[in-house]
């Protein structure tokens, strides 16, 4: 296989990993950097494998948690409230999801409306973090239904790609009163079934796209998204716990406003 092929496959990978769990938009990255080093060889197929990677990242990191859950479900109150808090937050999106996908792809999946929603995005997380923030919530255990629900909604908004799926949740939690660390800690219980059902959906819709040939781009960038999402969810918890999100926030601003400015002044063709 061509050598280029699976060095890009490795940048997208850690470009997945890196992005996914934090409040940067790993589709908005993926659209941009792809669309950069002009990578089109499978590629709703090779994003598929590998949002599969991150996935794993946080089900080994949470692993004793979701073993628990699991166990519990069947006697424990609180296996079953957890259980339910994630499947309400899932429902919304899911729902929106199957209606309109179609059509926010066709409109939206290109990088100028990326940047608009990372600058957008950014401007609301800053917005989040210097706002009097009356923290109601501060164990993951502790989240009503309700709250839940409402999270699920802020979700949706991920859909538009630059958005951020963990920025939407994350910071919608904090509108909602869970601590900065419950909040990032849910958005990432809550990926599971919703970036795993993405992908399953995805993984028959483009069965037909699956080559034995490609198997070796697709291990490099599943591994590649795998490591780089395990380092990239232990620093986040790690972060919040000291630090707010003003930093990502920024960083939205100015990637936005770089991808908006070559786009202008035509220094990059972004064609799609």
């Amino acid at each position: 296989m061509d050598t280029l092929l699976l060095a890009q496959a490795l940048l997208l990978g850690i470009v997945e990993g890196l992005t996914e769990f934090l409040p940067v938009s790993s589709t908005g990255h993926l659209i941009v950097v792809g669309d950069l080093i002009g990578f089109q060889n499978a590629g709703k197929v090779f994003e598929i494998a590998i949002q599969f990677g991150a996935i794993l990242a946080v089900l080994v990191l949470y692993r004793e948690r979701f073993l628990a859950v699991a166990k519990g479900l069947g006697s424990d109150a609180g296996a079953q409230r957890f259980a339910a808090n994630l499947l309400l937050a899932f429902l919304p999106a899911a729902v929106i999801g199957l209606l309109f996908i179609k059509q926010i792809k066709h409109y939206l999946f290109n990088p100028v409306s990326v940047a608009a929603a990372l600058i957008v995005g950014g401007l609301v997380i800053l917005y989040a973090e210097r706002r009097r923030h009356v923290v109601t919530v501060h164990d993951v255990d502790a989240i009503a239904w309700r709250d839940a629900l409402k999270i699920g909604c802020a979700q949706v908004l991920a859909m538009i790609p630059g958005t951020s799926r963990s920025g939407a949740t994350i910071i919608g939690g904090m509108f909602f009163g869970l601590d900065r660390k419950v909040a990032a800690e849910f958005s990432f219980f809550l990926a599971v079934p919703t970036m795993f059902a993405a992908t399953v959906y995805d993984l028959y819709k483009h069965r037909d796209l699956l080559s034995l040939a490609e198997l070796p781009m697709f291990a490099i960038g599943f591994v590649a998204a795998f490591l780089s999402a395990l380092l990239a969810v232990r620093t986040l918890v790690s972060f919040v716990g000291k630090h707010s999100f003003e930093v990502f926030a920024w960083y939205r601003i100015a990637f936005g406003l770089v991808i908006l400015a070559t786009w202008h002044w035509n220094f990059v063709d972004w064609s799609t």
